[in-house]
């Protein structure tokens, strides 16, 4: 199963459409320090979300940097994307593997000991726990994890599956990534600590810079 690189999962979601197009953001954050670039949009059409997520593929293409969408395998077929990232209610990640294929990637949310059963069985090549922290970035019926739900459910995950990378997400912030790295996560995925703040290169690269001094730290 192909590996994948979890350390900065940048997220172009759709409310950052107010900054800048997300191709734009996407291109930004794959040559400033993202290893993974995912494009989440609960509101448009599915035309439309194809329209973009090809713009974001084309956007990126050449830096190495592999791509996924939010939720819709349909949308990552068509698009050409190298996979999707599942949530709890979408696709089971079985189904999702015998659509795009052996080489697709495909990462899955976990949010409860259950999820990580799952998860640690499934046919995926990344979790990302969370939220772990509140955010501001989504609308999340469910309380936050904290730091010591994630150390369990990360536990969960490395007893089925110990080679699977694991990331943290929700209101991580530069400050916060040293104490998710120290409680195991293999990375972390961020919105709006990358793409809102002043300089969005400067934030990636600062993420970037701090997820590799935390993981060396950790070892």
């Amino acid at each position: 199963m192909r590996v994948v690189d979890y350390r900065l999962n940048a997220i172009v979601d759709a409310s950052l459409l107010d900054v800048a197009p997300l191709a734009e953001l996407a291109a930004c954050a794959a040559r400033t320090g993202a290893t993974l670039i995912q494009y989440r949009d609960k509101t448009a059409s599915t035309r439309l979300m194809v329209e973009r997520a090809v713009s974001i593929g084309r956007a990126i293409a050449g830096t190495g940097v592999p791509f996924v969408i939010n939720d819709r395998v349909d949308v990552a077929l068509a698009a050409n994307a190298d996979g999707v990232h599942l949530g709890a209610e979408d696709m089971e990640p079985e189904t999702a593997r015998h659509i795009l294929g052996a080489d697709a990637i495909i990462g899955v949310t976990v949010k409860s000991l259950p999820d990580a059963d799952r998860a640690g069985r499934a046919p995926v090549n990344y979790a990302c726990i969370g939220g772990v922290f509140e955010t501001l970035s989504k609308v999340n019926p469910d309380p936050p994890v904290g730091i010591e739900g994630f150390r369990a459910l990360r536990r969960r995950i490395y007893q089925l599956n110990p080679r699977l990378p694991v990331g943290a997400i929700a209101g991580i912030t530069e400050d916060r990534i040293n104490n998710v790295i120290a409680s195991g996560a293999d990375g972390v995925a961020a919105i709006s600590a990358l793409f809102r703040m002043p300089d969005a290169a400067a934030a990636v690269s600062a993420f970037r810079k701090r997820i590799d001094e935390s993981l060396r730290e950790s070892v």
